[in-house]
């Protein structure tokens, strides 16, 4: 009975692996020997989405980029992000230690924005309005499951449906995921939810996953791109490597989980038009505040400490310029320079 029934989720997997869409993207939260927490996360995406890295003060204006109708809003902390193609921030961590990684996601739903009667929010926004807004995961998700606004999602750049879902950790190892779907928002919340990849719905890629741990990472593990073997393989090695003590073993080893599921600089499959390089790789201490970056297209990785940025109430936001790939090594807060805020994905 016992060898049927695992046949049977085997072949339930199987059956579901071989609908998935490949998009790309990975992110794992790692927690070190001495009870920190460290976030790592890939960007893969078919063309260079020309990322640069932005501060943003607290006390800054905001609002969410689509028009009137818009919500509004103060931003009660700075914070450090990377952009894509300067329309949408992607991931960033703020000072008080909570990290958003946003991965893409075709099964995104926002709902009907034309219909709501609610504020509203580019989602080029959003990972912007958490970071502004939040210290901790928990108020974060208290203050989502209200619905306070409706999400507008115009193409990106180049024609891409704008979706994605959003992971959120902070210094104490609290974790959520958030993602829309049927128009509707769904949370996963609790610290348990450490990997996340991309397609199909956290649900699923959860149910995926236990199949996985049945067979065990010695024996096997699918070796692929695809969405569902990058969440199999980084969830074994995660439990499989050691918490180390030293910070910057640490943040070695999550730079090591990343980089295992990094997709080569590249690659192109005609028949899996959705399997894309990974660009960079972006590494999150909460409790150093701490920001690592890696860019695919450059020899090195620098980082950036948030406490070195100017983040007080009336500093100018400032960008790091990272067009033409420049070979940036070390601590590099100063290289930061006064920047005009990039405007939010708008139809």
């Amino acid at each position: 009975m016992r060898g049927r029934q695992a046949f049977g989720i085997c072949v339930l997997a199987l059956t579901a692996l071989a609908g998935l869409r490949a998009e790309a993207c990975t992110r794992v939260l790692y927690e070190t020997g001495e009870k920190g927490f460290i976030v790592g996360r890939t960007m893969d995406w078919m063309v260079d989405p020309h990322s640069d890295l932005w501060s943003f003060p607290e006390g800054m204006q905001r609002d969410g980029g689509v028009g009137p109708k818009s919500v509004k809003w103060t931003s009660k902390y700075g914070s450090v992000v990377s952009s894509f193609e300067n329309v949408a921030t992607v991931d960033g961590m703020n000072e008080k230690g909570l990290v958003l990684n946003m991965l893409y996601l075709v099964e995104s739903d926002y709902g009907d924005w034309r219909t709501s009667d609610k504020p509203l929010i580019s989602a080029g926004a959003w990972g912007q309005y958490v970071l502004d807004n939040f210290a901790t995961v928990a108020e974060a998700v208290e203050a989502m499951s209200k619905n306070p606004f409706a999400m507008v999602a115009p193409d990106l750049p180049g024609g891409k449906k704008a979706g994605g879902h959003v992971a959120i950790s902070d210094a104490t190892g609290d974790s959520a995921i958030f993602e829309w779907l049927g128009g509707k928002l769904v949370v996963h919340h609790g610290a348990q939810y450490t990997v996340m990849t991309n397609s199909p719905s956290y649900d699923q890629q959860l149910a995926l996953n236990t199949y996985w741990e049945t067979i065990g990472g010695i024996n096997f593990l699918p070796g692929t791109a695809r969405s569902a073997d990058r969440f199999a393989r980084v969830s074994w090695n995660l439990d499989a490597v050691p918490h180390e003590k030293d910070p910057r073993l640490a943040v070695a080893t999550v730079f090591s989980l990343v980089r295992t599921v990094s997709v080569p600089l590249g690659l192109a499959d005609p028949n899996q038009p959705n399997i894309a390089a990974t660009v960079w790789r972006t590494v999150s201490d909460s409790r150093a505040k701490r920001y690592f970056f890696d860019s695919s297209y450059s020899p090195t990785v620098f980082w950036v400490d948030l406490d070195k940025l100017q983040l007080h109430e009336g500093a100018k936001p400032m960008k790091l310029d990272l067009s033409g790939y420049p070979p940036i090594a070390g601590e590099a807060s100063a290289k930061f320079a006064p920047a005009e805020p990039f405007k939010f994905l708008s139809p």
